[in-house]
């Protein structure tokens, strides 16, 4: 799998890649850096990352701080809370701003008039509102499972945590990089930032100070900062000093963007794209994986890292031929999935299940040593 080289003198000589969480560099016969990922890796000199996507609720309910630190210690680079606001203006981690399907809220009756429902960028959403409580009222609250008929595992852990903020998220990166010996990252995500901005309270401006304060804006801070919105990495570009994700969704209201075209426009604002993996290799109508797209030469010939989204070990979400019983919660093939992802040229994944996606871009690398 690693390129070929000839042993020429040092002025000649590629720079060996650098392996991320201070894994050792594999070398060839000369000493000098090979590359297991193939042809399609970019001249970055990093190992792809492994994102803990929401942590890693493949084992743990999502967005809990439980979650987060159990995807660092399971080896994941970065943690990935999703942020929604609250009443009093706190970010809080959320995957949406309905609260109702992560969180006990339907459990209390002094909440039970909040039931409300919304317009969510163009969407009807009956729930509770995570801007309709104050914090207070938030902490009261504990975190569920979201998939609780596919990962009945988790549910064990319901009504054990709270909803954390993203101070809170930041003062346990600061704490597992020093009990790791290394920088833990952050990859916060402005979760329908439209949404919030139309109700006068935009998430730009606290996601910036609470970055400030954590001292994480700089540009080479352990972050990635990312959004669905191109006005809002726009803004954000304006505010912060660290790397901006234009994450590119499945649908073809994003086709647009995924273009050769749409890429350069993007990489005006933004230092890399987190694009739905089947943008990077698409299905075959069997279900079956095909052969790699485009997407990644083009985004790295315009200088964009591509960190694709979302690997999973279920075989619901695996695709056909990896797929190891006709249950949808068992595990299948999920290193497959990651093998060809990697090979396909991914500069990251974001994972349900870190340890999963490790082990996977290990196995490439000591298979190149």
């Amino acid at each position: 799998m690693s390129r070929e080289r000839a042993c020429t003198g040092a002025g000649n000589a590629a720079a060996p890649p650098r392996v991320h969480r201070g894994d050792a560099s594999p070398t060839d016969a000369c000493g000098q850096g090979v590359d297991p990922f193939g042809d399609r890796r970019p001249v970055t000199g990093t190992a792809p990352l492994v994102i803990g996507h929401r942590g890693a609720p493949g084992y743990r309910p999502e967005h809990t701080l439980a979650s987060y630190e159990l995807a660092a210690r399971l080896g994941a680079d970065h943690i990935e809370p999703d942020l929604v606001l609250t009443a009093d203006g706190v970010l809080v981690a959320r995957h949406e701003p309905e609260i109702g399907g992560t969180t006990d809220v339907a459990a209390h009756p002094e909440f039970a008039d909040r039931r409300t429902t919304k317009a969510v960028d163009g969407v009807a959403v009956t729930g509770w509102f995570a801007e309709d409580f104050t914090l207070a009222e938030l902490k009261t609250l504990r975190a569920r499972e979201r998939l609780p008929l596919l990962r009945r595992e988790n549910t064990v852990y319901d009504g054990r945590f709270e909803v954390p903020t993203f101070a809170e998220v930041l003062q346990l990166r600061e704490r597992l990089s020093r009990e790791l010996d290394r920088e833990v990252g952050v990859y916060p995500e402005a979760k329908h930032p439209g949404y919030f901005a139309r109700r006068g309270t935009p998430l730009g401006p606290p996601l910036a100070a609470a970055l400030r304060a954590a001292g994480l804006d700089r540009p080479d801070a352990p972050l990635f900062v990312q959004s669905f919105d191109p006005a809002t990495l726009r803004e954000l570009r304006a505010r912060l000093r660290v790397p901006l994700v234009q994450l590119i969704g499945a649908a073809a209201g994003f086709d647009a963007m995924a273009s050769p075209e749409g890429l350069a426009e993007v990489a005006t604002y933004a230092d890399a794209v987190g694009p739905h993996k089947n943008r990077v290799i698409a299905r075959d109508a069997a279900g079956a994986l095909a052969e790699p797209t485009s997407l990644v030469a083009d985004a790295h010939a315009v200088g964009l890292l591509v960190h694709a989204y979302t690997f999973r070990n279920e075989n619901v979400f695996l695709p056909a031929g990896l797929r190891r019983s006709h249950r949808d919660g068992d595990h299948g093939d999920a290193f497959a999935e990651y093998r060809a992802f990697l090979r396909a040229g991914a500069d990251g994944v974001f994972s349900d299940n870190p340890d999963t996606a490790v082990a996977a871009r290990a196995g490439l690398l000591a298979a190149a040593a």
